[in-house]
């Protein structure tokens, strides 16, 4: 079975499903003339200032809380074991193929939040609704529902999977090694705060989200600065090595075998993808939940968490990796560092923490590890809630909201191989059909914004100062 499913994954997540994932990015920036570049500072004002224009406007939570909402869905373990992975494997160069991945995925967030806005619905309890499901079958037609339908129903099995169980295995695998507290025990610690956050609805998570999000990335973060800090003689020489092998070949060296450039492309490619989830459609299942008197502000918004996560988080973590020599088991194109060639990715994160900061370094690792992955149980709860509430409706969440704490506490005690396989799996066939959705509407991507520019922007600018 297992066989099976990495040969399925492997297809479903070789060159032609890259390409296609970046492609609909650089299209889209193409459609939006750069949109995310000219206007970031905008998009950073309307998701952290005021806008009294919102007032009274339609919706369940602010763009703000609607931001940490999605922001707790992305910022997790791929943020620390992904770009581990990605410089491992593809070597220094992979760094700017995330970076390349997030900027043009930045449009892609954009484009899939504005769709999320304009089609959302009102369910049956007042609250909104929304996500590639609605806006395939309300924006390009009823004959598409089954491609609506598809995505609906992967999305909420990647819930269970990639979002949950995954989460909470690598939670309890953290608190063994580094607190030495069981499975059994982190299961049950897990199941009683989920449960407490996730049966107080939408509200509740995003303000937890609101909350919680920024405090721990903000550790996250200033470890990262400290230790760059600390290694300054090594920031201009690493730079060095992210540009030059992202198109150059890295020759075997240290403990380091050795890549070509089209190994860097795919593991920065493929780790950027997993980290901030452009193209997977995840972030239009929150947007549309947002207070705002225009689809394009939400929208704004939601491309600042790709930012966020790519340029900023997982920027981190490589430059971490790379001042202190852990992606070069002996450190042989960063000279003066030497180490154990045997750790895992996540391991390799901990122990570059710990090679400056000592235990505390590691500390910081394991715990920014429990958080990320709790987080993640969090927002991507949202994301399955609404793909079974598309799918069966409001009376039958109960029945989901039962199995994703299930979920959870299986996660912590058990192996998750053939579970890691078919949520690689699900995510691929998330992004399929949302992808042919943008791709479909770009045309009303494109109007929205024209108008929101030519009608409103000025405005919006003085309410924001």
């Amino acid at each position: 079975m297992i066989n099976i499913l990495e040969n399925i994954n492997d297809v479903l997540w070789g060159t032609p499903s890259l390409i296609l994932l970046v492609g609909t990015g650089l299209f889209l920036t193409l459609i939006l003339k750069g949109l995310q570049f000219k206007r970031l500072g905008y998009a950073f004002k309307v998701a952290f200032t005021k806008d009294k224009e919102d007032d009274g406007t339609e919706g369940d939570v602010s763009n703000f809380k609607a931001l940490m909402t999605s922001l707790a869905g992305m910022v997790g373990n791929g943020n620390i074991a992904g770009v581990a992975t990605a410089v491992t494997l593809g070597g220094p160069g992979a760094i700017f193929w995330m970076w390349i991945v997030g900027l043009v995925g930045m449009a892609t967030k954009y484009a899939e939040a504005l769709l999320a806005m304009k089609y959302r619905v009102k369910n049956e309890d007042g609250e909104y609704s929304s996500g590639p499901m609605y806006y395939i079958e309300r924006g390009i037609g009823k004959k598409w529902k089954p491609l609506a339908v598809a995505f609906a129903f992967f999305g909420a099995f990647a819930a269970l999977g990639i979002g949950n169980s995954v989460q909470s295995n690598t939670i309890a695998d953290v608190m063994e090694n580094s607190f030495s507290i069981n499975g059994l025990t982190t299961g049950i610690i897990l199941v009683i705060f989920t449960s407490l956050i996730i049966f107080g609805g939408l509200q509740r998570i995003s303000s937890v989200a609101s909350v919680f999000v920024p405090i721990m990335a903000l550790l996250y973060i200033g470890a990262s600065l400290l230790i760059i800090g600390l290694n300054y003689d090594k920031i201009i020489p690493a730079f060095e090595l992210i540009f030059t092998y992202a198109f150059n070949p890295v020759s075997a060296v240290g403990g380091f075998s050795g890549v070509v450039v089209s190994e860097a492309i795919r593991n920065g490619v493929s780790k950027g993808i997993f980290s901030n989830e452009a193209g997977l459609g995840t972030v239009a299942l929150i947007a549309g939940n947002a207070k705002t008197s225009h689809p394009v502000k939400q929208a704004l918004v939601a491309m600042t968490g790709t930012f966020i996560v790519t340029i900023i988080v997982c920027t981190m973590t490589g430059m971490v990796l790379l001042v202190t020599g852990f992606w070069d088991t002996t450190g042989g194109l960063l000279s003066g560092v030497s180490h154990d060639a045997s750790l895992e990715a996540g391991a390799l994160t901990s122990a570059a923490f710990g090679s400056t900061l000592g235990n505390i370094g590691e500390y910081v690792v394991s715990i920014s590890v429990v958080f990320f992955g709790f987080s993640t149980i969090l927002g991507w709860y949202v994301y399955g809630i609404k793909c079974f509430e598309y799918l069966f409706g409001l009376k039958y969440v109960s029945i989901y909201r039962t199995i994703y704490i299930g979920a959870t506490f299986i996660g912590t005690i058990a192996q998750l191989t053939t579970v890691w396989a078919f949520a690689d799996m699900a995510n691929a066939l998330m992004m399929i059909p949302n992808l042919i959705g943008l791709l479909l509407l770009y045309k009303v991507v494109a109007s929205e914004t024209n108008d929101y520019f030519s009608n409103f922007y000025k405005q919006s600018t003085k309410n924001i100062g």
